[in-house]
């Protein structure tokens, strides 16, 4: 089974949690800056909700990306919102990109909500999540 991890982060919540399933999979955690260059059957895509949408950065990933992608699985962080489902589910959608179901979300430190999150509790559980998944396929 060929995996990957990417991820989209301003303040490098999302990228700790990206290392810690990477680490888990035993593979590399990338930027969406990176391109998707081999097919996947499962990717990993971690990104935040900001300003009530997907960052644009993730979209064009995912256009980009779409011939080589089997399924992405997400995984994110947020000081408010509690999943990054129903926008992720949006764009899979009019990429014709297939969206898992299963979600990894955790809080993520802004400002003074949330402070140290995600922490260690959230990047092992980030991780026996990723494995779970795997392990299911």
């Amino acid at each position: 089974m060929n995996i990957a991890v990417r991820y989209y982060t301003r303040s490098g919540n999302t990228e700790k949690l990206a290392m810690a399933i990477a680490q888990a999979l035993g593979v590399q955690a990338e930027s969406v800056t990176a391109p998707l260059e081999k097919k996947t059957d499962v990717l990993f895509l971690g990104c935040s909700y900001y300003a009530f949408d997907v960052d644009d950065a993730v979209k064009n990933f995912i256009f980009e990306s779409k011939e080589n992608i089997g399924q992405i699985v997400c995984f994110g962080t947020s000081a408010m919102m509690k999943s990054t489902h129903k926008p992720m589910k949006k764009v899979c959608d009019a990429a014709g990109v297939r969206l898992s179901d299963l979600e990894f979300h955790c809080r993520g430190s802004f400002g003074p909500m949330h402070k140290g999150h995600p922490d260690e509790q959230d990047l092992t559980n980030a991780a026996v999540f990723a494995k779970m998944v795997v392990n299911q396929k």
